[in-house]
C-alpha cells in the first residue's frame, strides 16, 4: 500500500458522521450450489458496466469511504474485475471474495486488491464439499489459498460458522493460523418471512445450519478472543466476538446497528441500501444528494433499533464504524499491521 494512500485512509478514518464501509454485491452470478445460501437460484444477469462501477466508486471517494469489499455472486465471474480493482485500489482498501473456485487462476488480478478472502467451511473434503454442493470445491479452496500466499497476495479464510461446523472452527482456526493465513469468520444468517421487500434474499432457514448449541458457539467466541490475543491473526476484535457471546448468553444485543451511518450494501444493479434486509433508497449515483435527507434520517434511527439478522460484517462495522472504534482496531491488531503496509 502506497504511503499517500495510507495518509489518506488515516485521515478518512478520522472523520465522524460519514459512511467508511461498502459492500458492493457487483454481480448476482455464481458458479457454486452452497446449500446455505439462494443466491444461484435467483441469478441474475443483469449489471452495471465498468464504466458505471467505476463512476460509482468515485462517488464512495467523495463520500469518504475507507474501505470497499467486493463480493456477489462471485465477482471473480467479472470479465472487467482487473479494471475494476486497478482503479478501485488507488483510493480504498479492498477485499475481494471468492468461494475459492477462480482465485488461483486469476492471479494476476488479485494482485490489485489488498485482501482476498477465501471461503472455506471445513478442513474435510468431502463436508465442505458438500456444504458448497460443488465436488473438488475443498481442494480448489486450499490450492487457491496456496497459490495466492506464494504470490505474496494478502490471502485470509472466512469460514461461515454454523451448527455444521460449530466443533470444527477452532482446529480450522489453528490449522490456518499456524500456516501464517488469517481468519475472518462468517455467520450463518438467512432470511425472515418479512425479509422478501429486501435487496435480495439469502434463503430460508435450513435446520442443519441453525446454531442450536449455544453454550458451544459461546466457548468458542472465548477460545477465538484468546486466540486472537496469541496469534493476533484473527480478524476479529475482543467487542464483535463479546457482542456475539452477550447475545447468544442473554439474548440481548449489546450494539446499535449503523446501516446508512458507518456502512451501506450496494447491489449488481446499483442501488443502496442501509443492508441487504431492507429495500434501496436510492442508486449510488443519486446518493449524495438524499443522504442528509429527512427521509435517510428516519431510516437510520428505524435501523439502529433493527434486530432481524446477525450478519458478522454488520456488527462489526456497527462497532467500529466511528474514529473511536477503528482506534480499538488499531490498538488489538497493531501486530496484522504489516499486512497493509507491506503492499
Amino acid at each position: 500500500m502506497s504511503l499517500s494512500k495510507v495518509i489518506t485512509i488515516i485521515k478518512r478514518s478520522l472523520a465522524f458522521n460519514r459512511p467508511h464501509h461498502v459492500q458492493w454485491f457487483i454481480t448476482r452470478r455464481c458458479n457454486y450450489r452452497c446449500r446455505s445460501c439462494s443466491v444461484w437460484q435467483e441469478l441474475d444477469g443483469r449489471e452495471l458496466s465498468t464504466k458505471e462501477v467505476k463512476a460509482g466508486l468515485d462517488v464512495l471517494r467523495e463520500m469518504g469511504v475507507i474501505d470497499v469489499v467486493f463480493s456477489g455472486g462471485n465477482p471473480l465471474l467479472r470479465n472487467d474485475l482487473e479494471e475494476i480493482l486497478r482503479y478501485a485500489s488507488k483510493h480504498f482498501i479492498v477485499t475481494v471474495y471468492d468461494n475459492g473456485s477462480l482465485a488461483a487462476q486469476k492471479i494476476d488480478v488479485l494482485r490489485h486488491a489488498d485482501f482476498v478472502a477465501i471461503s472455506i467451511d471445513s478442513l474435510d473434503p468431502k463436508k465442505n464439499d458438500y456444504m458448497k454442493g460443488v465436488e473438488g470445491a475443498w481442494r480448489k479452496s486450499m490450492e487457491a489459498i496456496e497459490k495466492l500466499k506464494k504470490s505474496g497476495i494478502n490471502v485470509c479464510v472466512s469460514p461461515t460458522i454454523s451448527q455444521l461446523n460449530l466443533y470444527e472452527i477452532l482446529d480450522l482456526t489453528k490449522y490456518f493460523l499456524d500456516r501464517g493465513v488469517p481468519v475472518w469468520y462468517c455467520l450463518y444468517s438467512y432470511d425472515l418471512p418479512e425479509d422478501f421487500r429486501g435487496a435480495f434474499s439469502i434463503g430460508e432457514a435450513m435446520d442443519e445450519y441453525v446454531i442450536t448449541d449455544g453454550d458451544g458457539f459461546l466457548r468458542l467466541c472465548e477460545e477465538l478472543m484468546r486466540l486472537r490475543r496469541k496469534y493476533g491473526r484473527i480478524l476479529m476484535t475482543d467487542e464483535v466476538l463479546s457482542a456475539l457471546a452477550s447475545l447468544y448468553s442473554t439474548g440481548r444485543r449489546t450494539w446499535k446497528c449503523k446501516a446508512l451511518q458507518s456502512f451501506f450494501v450496494v447491489n449488481h444493479l446499483g442501488q443502496v441500501s442501509g443492508c441487504h434486509v431492507h429495500k434501496p433508497v436510492a442508486s449510488i449515483f443519486k446518493l449524495p444528494r438524499v443522504w442528509n435527507s429527512e427521509e435517510l434520517e428516519a431510516l437510520r434511527k428505524t435501523y439502529s433499533e433493527c434486530t432481524r439478522c446477525m450478519y458478522l460484517c454488520y456488527i462489526f462495522y456497527s462497532l467500529h464504524g466511528d474514529p473511536i472504534g477503528k482506534l480499538r482496531i488499531v490498538r488489538q491488531h497493531w501486530r496484522s499491521a504489516k499486512l497493509f503496509l507491506r503492499r
